[in-house]
C-alpha cells in the first residue's frame, strides 16, 4: 500500500480567510462566533453563529460564476485554490486522469433553497432561475473543483451529516493508498447560516443562544458555523520525488454505524470507530498524544465522546490531550471535520494544540485533559480527528508528523 501525505491546505471560515490566518487564530484561542448578520434574523431565536466575516463574493467571482455558485461552492473554490497552490501541482496529462476530488457536505446549496423558496412562496413568483438545480445540488462544489482544476479521476460528494468531511477524506485517503489515484483533492464545506437553515436547526432544541462551551458543565448547546477546508492528499513517493512540502501523513481511518438512534450518540459506536482507526494505522493507544474531539457542546455528545475515549484508551486516557475547536469556529456540520483537520495538522507539524475555549466549569463526566482556554505547545507525533454524526455515522482519521 502507498503512503499518503498532505501537501496542501486551504480554508475560509469564521476564524480566517486562509489556512495561515486560521492556524494563527486557533493558536491564539480566538473566537469566531458572534452575532449573525442575515435576512430576517429578528425572527430567529438563535442569533449567533460562526459566520464568515468580510467576504464579498463579487470581488472573487464574476456574474456568470455567481449564477452557478451557491455560497457553499464559493467557499469550496476559495479553499481549493489555496490548497492546490500550496501543493504546487498542475493537473495535466496522465496525472489529471489519476487525480480526483471527493468532498463532504450535509446541506449543499441551502442558501439557494432558501432564496428560491422565498421567491416562490413569499413573493409569489412562478418561475425560478434555470440554474437553480445545478446551483443547489450537493455535488455542485465537487463538480466545479474538478472542472476548475482538470481533475478527471474519481469525483463525488459524501453526505453523512456531521461526519461528511471525515467520510470524504477517508475515501480520498483509501483511493491514494490503494493506488487508484495519485492525488485527491478532498475536504468539505457548508453554508447553512441563512434564515431557513438556522430556523430548521432551532427545531432540534440543541442550539446555544450565547456560546459554545464543549465539555464545560454549564454547556448549553452547539453553535453553527460556515466555511470550507480543502486538502491535497498525495502519494508520498511522488510528493517526495518532486520536492513538495509535506504537512502531515495520513496513516489510518475507520468508520462505524451506531445502528441505534437517529440523534442520540452511542458510546459503543464511537469507540468502534476510534479502535478501528488505531488498528488501521497500526497504532497502540499509547502512540496517540492528541485528539481533536467532535465536541459539539451538547450534554449528550460530550459525555458520550469522553466515555468512548476512556474505554478505548484506558489508563492512557489521562495522558491524552483532547480539544474541541468548535468552541472557536462553530459547528460547520458537513464541513466541520475538514476545518478540524487543520487543528490536527497544526498539532503534528507545529506542536501547537488548539484549545477548547469557553470552558468554565469542570464536568465529572468529561474528566479528561480538554486543553481549556489556552493553546499548548508540545511535540505531537500522532493525532486523531473524531466525527460522530446524527444517524449514528462515525468516522475517525489518524495523522502523523513527517
Amino acid at each position: 500500500m502507498n503512503r499518503v501525505v498532505i501537501t496542501g491546505s486551504g480554508t475560509i471560515n469564521s476564524l480566517g480567510h486562509s489556512a495561515k490566518e486560521t492556524f494563527a487564530n486557533m493558536a491564539e484561542g480566538l473566537c469566531g462566533i458572534g452575532p449573525l448578520f442575515l435576512r430576517d434574523v429578528d425572527r430567529l431565536d438563535i442569533k449567533i453563529g460562526g459566520q464568515v466575516k468580510g467576504f464579498d463574493p463579487t470581488t472573487v467571482f464574476n456574474r456568470q460564476q455567481l449564477a452557478l455558485y451557491d455560497r457553499v461552492t464559493q467557499f469550496t473554490l476559495i479553499a481549493a485554490k489555496e490548497a492546490i497552490k500550496q501543493s504546487g501541482i498542475i493537473f495535466s496529462g496522465e496525472l489529471a486522469a489519476k487525480s480526483g476530488v471527493v468532498l463532504g457536505t450535509a446541506g449543499g446549496g441551502v442558501s439557494t433553497w432558501d432564496d428560491n423558496y422565498r421567491a416562490v412562496y413569499e413573493d409569489g413568483k412562478n418561475r425560478v432561475h434555470p440554474f437553480v438545480v445545478p446551483k443547489l445540488m450537493n455535488n455542485a462544489a465537487a463538480s466545479h473543483v474538478s472542472m476548475e482544476y482538470n481533475l478527471k479521476g474519481p469525483s463525488f460528494t459524501v453526505s453523512t451529516a456531521c461526519a461528511s468531511s471525515n467520510h470524504a477524506m477517508a475515501q480520498a485517503f483509501q483511493m491514494v493508498r490503494s493506488g487508484l489515484s495519485d492525488v485527491m483533492v478532498t475536504g468539505g464545506s457548508e453554508s447553512m447560516l441563512c434564515f431557513g437553515g438556522v430556523k430548521a436547526w432551532e427545531g432540534l432544541r440543541v442550539m446555544s443562544k450565547d456560546a459554545c462551551r464543549p465539555f464545560s458543565a454549564n454547556r448549553n448547546g452547539m453553535v453553527q458555523g460556515e466555511g470550507a477546508a480543502i486538502f491535497v492528499f498525495e502519494n508520498f513517493d511522488k510528493a517526495k520525488n518532486r520536492g513538495a512540502e509535506i504537512l502531515a501523513e495520513v496513516i489510518g481511518y475507520a468508520m462505524s454505524s451506531d445502528a441505534s438512534d437517529i440523534v442520540m450518540p452511542s458510546k459503543q459506536g464511537a469507540a468502534r470507530a476510534i479502535k478501528g482507526a488505531l488498528h488501521d494505522a497500526r497504532l497502540s493507544p499509547e502512540d496517540v498524544q492528541y485528539i481533536n474531539a467532535h465536541g459539539t457542546g451538547t450534554a449528550a455528545n460530550d459525555k458520550t465522546e469522553c466515555a468512548a475515549v476512556a474505554d478505548v484508551f484506558g489508563r492512557h486516557a489521562d495522558n491524552l490531550m483532547l480539544s474541541s475547536t468548535k468552541s472557536m469556529h462553530g459547528h460547520l456540520i458537513g464541513g466541520t471535520g475538514a476545518v478540524e483537520l487543520l487543528a490536527c495538522i497544526m498539532a503534528v507539524k507545529d506542536g501547537i494544540i488548539a484549545p477548547t475555549i469557553g470552558y468554565e466549569e469542570a464536568d465529572p463526566e468529561c474528566a479528561l485533559d480538554i486543553v481549556p482556554n489556552q493553546a499548548r505547545e508540545i511535540e505531537v507525533d500522532v493525532a486523531l480527528s473524531n466525527a460522530f454524526a446524527f444517524g449514528g455515522l462515525n468516522a475517525v482519521l489518524a495523522l502523523r508528523s513527517v
